[in-house]
């Protein structure tokens, strides 16, 4: 997925001091290279959806019928909620290496605080916050390009298009004076 002056530039802290709020650090060749801000920011708003999806009870889980396009024409079923926690945790998994993937999990997935991952992982303060910046920079600009079905923006992720069988129109005239009668499809 390319990027855009506009993803970027609504992303973007107005504090960074990289981008200075325009969300792109610079451009290659007329390709936009977004400032980790910017992917810190998409990380973000894809782990909060991750953490509301984990977090529902499971009997508050919505069960979805999607339509997929094609010369079948296939209906599936599926339950978005465990779906994108699932997509969301692996793709982390296989992104990651094993050191940057220890801290994720320790600190993201377990919700431990820093000190307590600190103590864990054996490292100090400094190196543990320059680690999980770069975790989230790398896992926001997966989940960003992620192809065919990116995770970000989450809410197009879980929209779904339920198509109803197609029905046989019927022609109905509305009453009225005979001048504005004009037929209706239903």
């Amino acid at each position: 997925m390319e990027w855009s002056r506009s993803d970027v530039l609504s992303l973007a802290r107005l504090s960074c001091t990289t981008c200075g709020g325009e969300g792109a650090r610079r451009e290659n060749k007329g390709k936009i290279i977004p400032c980790p801000c910017v992917l810190r920011a998409i990380f973000r708003a894809c782990y909060a959806r991750f953490r509301v999806c984990v977090r529902k009870e499971k009997y508050m889980s919505r069960v979805s019928f999607e339509h997929f396009g094609g010369k079948e024409r296939r209906m599936m079923w599926g339950r978005k909620d465990e779906e994108y926690a699932a997509d969301f945790h692996l793709v982390s998994q296989r992104v990651l290496d094993a050191f940057h993937y220890r801290i994720f999990s320790c600190h993201f997935l377990l919700g431990a605080d820093w000190k307590l991952c600190c103590r864990r992982l054996r490292m100090d303060r400094g190196c543990f916050f320059h680690a999980v910046y770069r975790v989230q920079e790398t896992l926001g600009r997966v989940f960003y390009e992620l192809e065919p079905y990116a995770l970000y923006p989450p809410r197009d992720y879980f929209c779904t298009r339920i198509v109803a069988p197609p029905r046989a129109a019927t022609l109905v005239s509305r009453p009225g004076p005979p001048s504005c009668t004009q037929p209706v499809w239903r």
